[in-house]
C-alpha cells in the first residue's frame, strides 16, 4: 500500500508541475529575471505549496504515526552548518541557471525535450561529486 500511495502522490505532484507551467524552464528563469521579463507566478506556486505543506504537517503531527508507516521519519540534524548552506546555494544557482528544479525533473523528463536529460546528467554528476567530497573532507565538530 505505501508504494501505491507514493505513486498517487507523485502523480499529483507531477500534474501540479505541469498544470502550473513549472515544466517550462523559461517560465522559471523569468521568475529570477527581476530586471527583465519578471514572471511572479512561481511565487504563487511556491506560496500555495507552502500553505498546503503547513496545513498537512499540522494535521499529520496530531497523529502518533503516519497512516501507512509505523513511525515518522524525521531528520536528526537541526543545526544550520556549512554543508547545508553550501548545498542550498548550489541548488539555488543550478535552479536559476537551468530553470529546472530537481523535484520537478521527473515530470519534465516526460516532455521529450533534451534539456532535462542534460540537467539530469549534471545532477547525477553533482551527487557523485558531493559524496566524494563528503568522504574525503573530515567533518568538523
Amino acid at each position: 500500500m505505501p508504494i501505491v500511495a507514493s505513486l498517487l502522490i507523485g502523480l499529483i505532484f507531477g500534474c501540479g508541475i505541469l498544470i502550473s507551467g513549472m515544466s517550462n524552464p523559461a517560465k522559471v528563469v523569468n521568475f529570477f529575471d527581476l530586471a527583465g521579463s519578471w514572471d511572479p507566478s512561481l511565487a504563487f506556486v511556491m506560496g500555495g505549496g507552502l500553505l498546503v505543506n503547513m496545513l498537512g504537517y499540522r494535521l499529520a503531527f496530531r497523529r502518533k504515526a503516519p497512516l501507512l508507516m509505523p513511525s515518522f521519519s524525521l531528520p536528526s540534524l537541526t543545526r544550520v552548518d556549512a554543508a547545508l548552506v553550501g548545498g542550498s546555494a548550489v541548488f539555488g544557482i543550478g535552479w536559476g541557471l537551468s530553470g529546472v528544479c530537481p523535484g520537478g525533473l521527473i515530470p519534465v523528463l516526460g516532455t521529450g525535450r533534451s534539456e532535462p536529460l542534460l540537467f539530469l546528467a549534471g545532477l547525477l554528476a553533482g551527487i557523485v561529486l558531493a559524496r566524494q567530497l563528503r568522504t574525503r573532507i573530515p567533518a568538523r565538530a
